[in-house]
């Protein structure tokens, strides 16, 4: 064979392994990466002014919908470390995984494709990573988030700050629906707002001031109606609960209204 022809063979699968499935040690298979929308960055100013005005957020791709219970069992089932009877407790507490009706099962049907909750920011960092992705930082998920259908900057827009308030009023399925169902955005996002919260790879530390991983400096201004005071935009009721909610989460911590999505530069 000649060496042209053998080296564009073994290109091949390289070239196609962005659509294609990943055999890994063990058996395991590495689901096809989700799709990602491209955002492309921009001047976001923060629910509370950190003293340096607008932050300009670099270009990013991020997940069009969270991770789905399918995708974070094919993680565990390459990792055993991340199992629910096999996790160390520093890393997520008695709750992890707990909807799920064994450590490698996820359900069936639409229970794949629901998205996962009850998993801590150390598995949500800990996939991501296995992705060859990241956790999004809270900048560029609100960044993110502020695009309504139309336009890519709705923060100030007070109909669409109706329609989220809607969302979030609204009470949280014990179980939540399947991922993709609700209307994209202006980057071709979905799920953001109403299907479940979200980590971020900072998801604390806006409110303070050492290691993002703990709460011990955390400002509890948030949980008054001292809390508008320095907001740059006390009518963004969607943003202070969306604050206040990573506000009281530590690392280990497992909910089942709380998910996640990856990202990369």
């Amino acid at each position: 064979m000649r060496p042209a022809v053998a080296a564009l063979l073994l290109l091949l699968p390289t070239l196609a392994g962005a659509q294609r499935p990943t055999r890994l040690a063990g058996g395991a298979v590495r689901p096809a990466a989700a799709s990602a929308a491209r955002i492309p960055g921009g001047t976001y100013r923060p629910l509370y002014d950190r003293g340096d005005g607008p932050v300009r957020v670099a270009p990013f791709s991020l997940d069009r919908r969270p991770v789905t219970r399918g995708e974070f069992l094919a993680f565990v089932r390459a990792d055993s470390a991340w199992r629910r009877d096999r996790v160390r407790p520093v890393f997520a507490d008695g709750r992890y995984l707990e909807s799920w009706p064994g450590p490698l099962d996820a359900g069936r049907g639409d229970d794949l494709r629901r998205p996962v909750t009850h998993v801590s920011w150390f598995a949500a960092r800990a996939y991501c990573a296995w992705r060859g992705r990241r956790l999004p930082s809270t900048d560029e998920w609100e960044l993110a988030a502020a695009a309504s259908a139309t336009r890519r900057d709705a923060s100030r827009d007070e109909v669409e700050t109706q329609r989220l308030v809607s969302l979030y009023a609204r009470p949280r399925a014990q179980t939540p629906p399947p991922v993709g169902g609700t209307p994209a955005n202006a980057y071709g996002v979905r799920d953001l707002h109403g299907l479940v919260w979200e980590w971020t790879r900072d998801f604390n530390g806006v409110m303070v001031s050492d290691d993002s991983r703990g709460t011990a400096a955390r400002d509890t201004r948030l949980f008054c109606a001292g809390g508008v005071v320095g907001a740059t935009n006390p009518r963004n009721y969607p943003a202070f609960l969306r604050y206040a909610f990573r506000a009281g989460l530590e690392a280990r911590a497992t909910i089942g209204s709380l998910g996640f999505r990856c990202a990369a530069a």
